[in-house]
């Protein structure tokens, strides 16, 4: 079992400095014209099944949707909550209810000034409709007080209130309360924000492109990650539906592309060497199997803690990354350099590679050759390449495991319903808090069990930090021994651009708004 904490810290301080690097020589190069393209060309790897964030748990969708959409509270560079949308706030003494000021002046991409029916109508669907707000803030409410204040009342004084506010997956995106209302159960049908780029066009399978809003209203502050100014430096941005690697790779290599997202271990090594491109490194997250445990044959505990025994994540992160450099095998849910969520609680199941100590598991559990269906998307190399690694050490093991796989969008909602899967990959990145782990909530892959709620309840309600992570070191012993899912390796995410490329800070997402390119 490889538990490389060592090798974890120095990929990661390797990735900070290239990432450093990087930034400023590109910073540093400017035009020597003055003059800057008007069009910024992205290449992403997939088609977005939706630009609703708060109702789709995808990297996808909230890297695009946070051009359009702006929330309350969203992370700056230090990973600290700090107000976007809103301007200040108070909390009660008991610590349950915050009261909230909102920014004035504020306008929609329609033209309609922001008030606090907006965000009341926004925050409301959010707590319906996020699988990571509902399981933490559920049974809180959100009030009006006046056009520019709300308050927001927890049913308990949770301390990490505003890092579930502020969290930049399925986020709380303000739209008009009018989007809202009109909104059914597919969804949203109008892409309306407060952002610095507003919806132009959306050709299906081909690209999303997002124009500079005219009348944005800038927060306070200094650009900080997700926060602060917020320039629309290049007028247009195209999100370019590539889901072919190498074509994304070929196309930055030739100036059509100026940034891709998703660049392929197979061309890491050779991107290394090119002097036209910089590359942008960091340790991202973890890619993970997830497990049914409701329907079928996949509810039986002894059958998934067989699957597990199965698992050698060596080999299955080494066939998802192809390059011992931009992966780490470790059972954490978090970074395991974070000193208060970082754990290997678990361990003792983790990793093992076990072939026939699986197959005698499966047996004594009463599997009897019941298929077992792993959903995946090529649209995603790593995820996919992982399923198929997956699939061949359960064959191995005597499991009848079938790989099905669709485009992203099918894969979605494939992943969504569990009488649709046995098992599915993804790449999820970090959270602030396990708590905000998509393994946690029940939305994600149906995981329905007691000591899930009692785990996070201890978490953020413990009397100290050191409690905390003790409650979270049981949990995730706990996701092991039940079955839940199971974290195969840390990645570190590959985003490739032209050399030329100014401004480009590859955060918790890639982040454009302040991204130029020399004419």
């Amino acid at each position: 079992m490889k538990l490389n904490l060592k090798r974890f810290l120095a990929l990661a301080l390797s990735a900070c400095m290239l990432l450093s690097a990087t930034a400023c020589g590109s910073s540093e190069q400017g035009s020597t014209s003055g003059e800057y393209k008007t069009e910024l060309n992205i290449a992403i790897n997939a088609n977005p099944p939706s630009l609703d964030v708060p109702a789709v748990n995808s990297n996808i969708v909230g890297g695009i949707g946070m051009h359009i959409y702006e929330p309350l509270f969203a992370l700056n560079q230090d990973a600290q909550p700090t107000a976007v949308l809103a301007e200040s706030y108070e909390v009660s003494s008991d610590g349950k209810t915050y009261t909230i000021k909102i920014r004035e002046g504020v306008k929609f991409h329609n033209g309609q000034e922001l008030t606090a029916d907006d965000v009341v109508a926004s925050m409301t669907r959010w707590l319906e409709k996020s699988s990571k707000a509902a399981p933490l803030l559920g049974g809180s409410t959100f009030a009006k007080v006046d056009d520019h204040t709300i308050t927001m009342t927890m049913p308990e004084a949770y301390s990490d209130a505003l890092s579930v506010l502020a969290g930049n997956i399925q986020w709380a995106a303000i739209m008009p309360a009018s989007v809202v209302e009109a909104a059914t159960e597919e969804g949203i049908s109008e892409y309306i924000g407060t952002g610095p780029y507003k919806l132009a066009e959306w050709k299906q399978d081909q690209y999303v492109h997002l124009t500079k809003y005219d009348e944005y209203q800038q927060p306070e502050g200094e650009s900080s990650g997700f926060t602060g100014k917020k320039e629309a430096a290049t007028k247009d941005l195209y999100f370019r539906i590539v889901t072919d690697s190498t074509t994304r790779v070929a196309g930055v290599q030739t100036g059509e592309y100026d940034i891709v997202e998703g660049v392929s271990s197979e061309q890491y090594a050779d991107l290394t060497t090119d002097e036209n491109v910089a590359l942008y490194t960091k340790t991202a997250g973890t890619l993970n199997l997830f497990f049914n445990t409701t329907v079928g044959i996949m509810a039986n505990e002894g059958v998934r803690d067989a699957i597990m025994m199965a698992l050698n994540c060596d080999e299955i992160s080494l066939g998802a990354y192809g390059d011992e450099n931009l992966y780490v095998v470790n059972p954490g849910w978090c970074n395991p350099a974070d000193a208060q969520w970082g754990t290997e609680a678990g361990s003792e199941v983790y990793n093992k590679g076990d072939a026939e100590g699986a197959k005698k598991a499966a047996a004594a559990a009463g599997y009897k050759g019941e298929e077992i269906v792993l959903v995946t998307t090529p649209d995603y190399p790593e995820m996919y390449n992982a399923t198929l690694v997956v699939s061949q050490q359960l064959i191995e093991a005597g499991f009848n495991a079938v790989v099905k796989e669709s485009d992203f969008a099918t894969f979605m909602e494939r992943r969504a319903d569990v009488n649709q899967f046995s098992l599915f990959i993804t790449s999820n990145s970090y959270n602030l808090s396990p708590v905000q782990l998509a393994v946690v909530g029940q939305a994600w892959a149906g995981l329905d069990a007691p000591e899930v709620a009692e785990g996070l309840s201890a978490i953020r309600l413990a009397a100290s930090a050191e409690d905390s992570r003790a409650a979270w070191e049981d949990l995730q012993s706990f996701l092991y021994e039940y079955g839940a899912a199971c974290v195969l390796g840390h990645y570190s995410g590959v985003i490739a651009s032209g050399a030329e490329v100014e401004g480009f800070n590859y955060f918790n997402f890639p982040v454009y708004w302040n991204v130029k390119v020399p004419a």
